[in-house]
């Protein structure tokens, strides 16, 4: 019964949001401290929005996206860590258990926030909205490290696939030209 009137909420709220005209911005999200907070926090910023895990193959890309977030954050750019367990359970620890990891193996210091669900009946409702069918770039998430690029107006610009490294000629390109256009 619970799963079902969840599902109801999300649905709605994926509605609401789409014939409102609500930004994904205002979607309310927790960060990993599990403060309340959305992306409305990086407001005129480009972010780059990935989820992420901590036993996966593509872990090693935090390293690259800790390098491009160093390179770019004072130009009004911020990466957003979406922690997700939803692949191969590859994100098993607690908030404090990824924050360290990140902070001692990548040094990771761009927000992460809150562990959440990215596809299935429990996903969370900013993923929902990115993901629709009526999103720029529609279709389930496939697997960790998933990228969307937002723009500084809060609209997704492109989405990449996990083998898209963060330091790619083809993401910095896109990121580059985000930060130009003002």
């Amino acid at each position: 019964m619970k799963i079902i009137a969840l599902l109801f909420v999300l649905c709605l709220a994926q509605a609401t949001i789409a014939s409102a005209g609500i930004s994904i911005l205002d979607i309310p999200l927790k960060d990993i401290n599990e403060k309340e907070t959305s992306l409305k926090a990086y407001q005129g910023k480009v972010i780059l929005l990935v989820n992420v895990a901590s036993q996966c193959g593509y872990t090693p890309q935090y390293k690259g996206l800790e390098a491009i977030y160093e390179k770019y954050k004072d130009q009004g750019f911020v990466i957003v860590g979406v922690p997700c367990n939803d692949f191969g359970s590859q994100e098993p620890g607690s908030a404090d258990e990824i924050k360290s990891f990140c902070e001692k193996n990548f040094h990771v210091s761009f927000p992460l926030m809150a562990k959440v669900h990215v596809k299935g009946d429990d996903q969370h409702p900013l993923y929902a909205a990115i993901t629709s069918k009526d999103a720029p770039f529609p279709g389930d998430i496939t697997w960790n490290f998933n990228k969307f690029l937002i723009g500084r107006d809060g609209k997704i610009i492109k989405r990449y696939d996990s083998k898209v490294k963060p330091e790619s000629g083809e993401l910095t390109g896109a990121v580059e030209s985000a930060l130009a256009a003002k």
